[in-house]
This record gives structure tokens, C-alpha cells and sequence, in this order.
């Protein structure tokens, strides 16, 4: 055999994604299979072979991601990377990575890289650098409230809203929310073609004693503003009361007073005692309007979106920056040479500017810490007290200007997985 990777032919694809569903210990219906199938960018996968098995696979997806400051990027997606345990430590991951970089560099359009990763400790060697987090919680409905300012609540009550129990019935209305709901939040995905089922998929086995998957749609002047998807599972005390959970799957909204809708109306559901999130931002704003945070187990999971920059210069410039911003960044990148060297970075609110530079470093950092201040959710700052980014001249002020500037207004989050 060999180990080096070559690109997926259409015929090869079922074969391929057993491997992939092998790897990651899963099964699926033909639903869910129909629809991997169809988002698949077959001329974007690779695969290695042994006596013509797949034993290795990987793929990149075409995404636009929201950054700071509202823009959205051209961003490949990491996905479906896989190696047979019979078949590790020959170097075959690695040329997955260095494959996927030439490949996105060698196309110019997509400045960016990111993925989720099932072990946090394997990409930072290639550059990938944690982003983004996620929030879980189990809220106790029952004896916590929402406290709504009365302009928030009254906005609240002039929104109409519209349930079904079928999630699909409400689809183009929860995805013209999403539609405005990604700009506003670094790490959110734009959808691409196909996309907007992949929520939809409500697969039995997953459900745990749930009801199907149900959709909620709060409505200004007919325009959609905020969305809900969640399931409920009823069950009892030991006395005979009712303690059912809304397990809640989406919640998007472009305003206050669309999650404040949203969310009252989650908390006020029948015969519930309880709301279940498995993925929320760390800044959602349900925390900052209960009453009683202490009847909310939350629980921060940070590893969550990787983000990875393939071109520096085109990456820091398609951001924008919270405060003015003129530094010089020495860049460490040994996977990736090609950015390695000072590059400058001005701009501010408005827009930004990024370019090779010969003058005095300000700060030095790798890579990887990039990518981890990239989205705005981890501190420059922070990395420099854990000795990650250096103050080339010591108390000049740059680290502290630098992390005012990368911060984002809100939490960088990412949604849903690929």
C-alpha cells in the first residue's frame, strides 16, 4: 500500500463512509445517510487504500463563517477525518493535513480553516488553535423565573408566535432567522445548499423516551425574528407530579425580544419541570434574565471550533477590529512556512489592512495562538499571561491595544457540527 492520499471517486463513496461511521463508532438511517451523501464534496475527499479498502479518510466542506465585525469568510471545514486503527503511525494524518493546506492555499479563496475534533490534543501541531466554546445547561423551570424588563416584555408580547409540532412545517421561517442570525456571531456557519435539513434530522434511537422534534417561530409584522426547535420528554415524581424536560435543539433569534419570546415560552411549556441545551453560547442571554442562576447546572465545554489560518495576511484583514489597531505580529508557523515572518496589522471597526512587513516585531506567537484570539473569544492578553504570546519590547502597551482590539462584542459560537 501507500500512504499517500489521493482524491475520492463517486463510486468509492459508500465504501469510504463505512470507514468513517467505523471510526467513529456509529449507524445511521437511510435518512441521515442520504443526506451525508448529498453535502459530501467528493472532488474535495480523500482517502488511503490497502488491497482496495479505504483504511484512512478526510474531507473538506466549502463554508462562509462570520467573523468579527460581521463579514463572512470563505472558511473550509475539516470533516470526516478517519484512520484504521491498523493503519496508524505511518504518517498518514499528516498527509492528510499537509494535503488539505496545499490544496486550500493552492485555490486562494478560502483564507481559513476550521474543524470540530473528537480528541482535543491531535491538530494543534498543525496550526489549529481552540476558538470557540459551548455552554450545556439544565435549567430547573419550576423554581426559577425570567425576569424581563417591561420594554423587553412588552416588545416580547407584541411578537406573535406560530408552533407546529413538525419541525419541517416551519423551515423556511427558522431559516430566514438563521439567515440574519449569523453575522451577528463569530463562528456561525452561512448555509450552504442542503444544509438547512441537517437540524431537521430527529433519528429515533436519539431521542431517549423524547417526542419528535417541534418548532416554535416568533413573528414582528409577519417578518420571522426568533425560532426554537425542541422535544419534550414527559415523566413523573415519585408522588405523581409532573418533571418533564424540553430538550432544546435550536434557538436563534435576531433581537432581545426575540430570544426573550423564545425563551419564556420554553419555560412555560405544559407538564415541564426542566430545560436541557446541549449547545449553547457561553454568553446566551437566558443567564443574564433568571432569576435564581443557582437553579441552572451549567456546564463550559471549550472544545468546541478550531480555527486555523492559511493565509495570514488575507485572514487579518478580513476582520474587523473593536478598537484602532496598528501592530506588528511576528508569526511562528512551521507547518504552514509561508505565513511565518512579521506581518502588519492595521485597522479598526471599519475595516482592516494586513501585509508582510520588514519593521520591528511588537508581538511574536504561533500560529496556533492565532487561531485561538482569531474569532474574539480568547484574550490575546490571557495567552500572554500563560506565556504564549511575547511582548517583543516589554511594557509598550501593544499586548494590552492588541487584545482590546481582537475581542469580540459577543461569544464566538458554532451552532451545529459537520
Amino acid at each position: 500500500m501507500t500512504t499517500e492520499p489521493r482524491v475520492l471517486q463517486p463510486s468509492e463513496w459508500d465504501a469510504w463512509y463505512e470507514r468513517v461511521l467505523s471510526a467513529f463508532v456509529d449507524e445511521e438511517t437511510p435518512e441521515e445517510r442520504n443526506l451525508y451523501r448529498s453535502l459530501t464534496e467528493i472532488e474535495r475527499c480523500l482517502g488511503v487504500w490497502d488491497e482496495g479498502r479505504p483504511v484512512a479518510t478526510a474531507g473538506l466542506l466549502s463554508f462562509r463563517m462570520a467573523v468579527p465585525g460581521g463579514a463572512v469568510v470563505p472558511t473550509a471545514g475539516v470533516t470526516m477525518v478517519s484512520v484504521a486503527p491498523t493503519h496508524r503511525r505511518r504518517g498518514i494524518l499528516r498527509s492528510f493535513m499537509r494535503r488539505q493546506l496545499d490544496d486550500i492555499r493552492a485555490a486562494g479563496e478560502e483564507p481559513l480553516a476550521v474543524l470540530t475534533a473528537s480528541e482535543a490534543a491531535i491538530y494543534g501541531r498543525f496550526g489549529y488553535g481552540l476558538a470557540a466554546g459551548r455552554m450545556a445547561a439544565r435549567i430547573d423551570t419550576s423554581r426559577s423565573t425570567l425576569n424581563l424588563p417591561a420594554p423587553l416584555a412588552a416588545e416580547a408580547d407584541a411578537l406573535r408566535l406560530r408552533a407546529s409540532d413538525t419541525a419541517s412545517a416551519l423551515l423556511a421561517e427558522c431559516e430566514a432567522v438563521y439567515a440574519r442570525a449569523v453575522p451577528l456571531r463569530p463562528g456561525m456557519l452561512e448555509r450552504r445548499p442542503g444544509w438547512e435539513h441537517a437540524p431537521l434530522l430527529d433519528p429515533e434511537r436519539r431521542r431517549d423516551g423524547a417526542s419528535p422534534l417541534r418548532c416554535v417561530v416568533a413573528l414582528r409584522d409577519g417578518t420571522p425574528v426568533a425560532f426554537a426547535r425542541y422535544a419534550v420528554k414527559l415523566g413523573a415524581s415519585a408522588s405523581g407530579a409532573p418533571e418533564g424536560e424540553v430538550r432544546l435543539r435550536n434557538l436563534e433569534a435576531v433581537d432581545a425580544a426575540g430570544h426573550a419570546a423564545m425563551w419564556r415560552f420554553l419555560w412555560s411549556l405544559d407538564l415541564t419541570t426542566s430545560i436541557v441545551a446541549d449547545n449553547r453560547p457561553l454568553d446566551d442571554p437566558w443567564l443574564h434574565l433568571v432569576d435564581d442562576p443557582r437553579r441552572s447546572a451549567k456546564h463550559l465545554n471549550d472544545d468546541t471550533l478550531y480555527v486555523r489560518l492559511v493565509q495570514v495576511g488575507d485572514a487579518l484583514a478580513a476582520r474587523s477590529y473593536g478598537a484602532p489597531l496598528d501592530v506588528v505580529l511576528e508569526i511562528e508557523d512551521t507547518f504552514c512556512p509561508w505565513n511565518s515572518g512579521r506581518w502588519r496589522v492595521s485597522g479598526d471597526e471599519k475595516g482592516a489592512m494586513c501585509e508582510p512587513t520588514r519593521e520591528a516585531a511588537d508581538l511574536s506567537l504561533s500560529v496556533r495562538e492565532l487561531g485561538r484570539a482569531y474569532l474574539g473569544g480568547t484574550s490575546l492578553a490571557a495567552l500572554g499571561s500563560a506565556g504564549l504570546v511575547r511582548e517583543v519590547r516589554p511594557k509598550s502597551g501593544a499586548l494590552r491595544a492588541a487584545a482590546t482590539a481582537f475581542t469580540s462584542e459577543t461569544a464566538p459560537w458554532l451552532p451545529h457540527g459537520f
